[in-house]
């Protein structure tokens, strides 16, 4: 465990139990999610390694990001 999450840990341990819960519960959350983003990066190089990427036209995602989100 790297110094820094151990200060963390040994700073939560000094708080009440509640706050220790959704300390834990935000960091498993947090785990998670980083968890499922690199199996998601993992799985699109897996893809473009075996060829099956496609060419992406920046212009027309730019146009489309600008379309979406220009009216909000």
């Amino acid at each position: 465990m790297s110094k820094t999450l151990e200060l963390a840990v040994a700073k939560a341990a000094a708080m009440p139990e509640a706050t220790q819960e959704r300390i834990a519960y935000e960091l498993l959350e947090r785990i998670d999610s980083l968890s499922a983003l690199k199996a998601a990066i993992d799985d699109g190089i897996a893809e473009l390694d075996a060829g099956l990427g496609t060419p992406l036209d920046i212009e027309e995602i730019i146009r489309e990001a600008h379309a979406e989100y220009a009216s909000r």
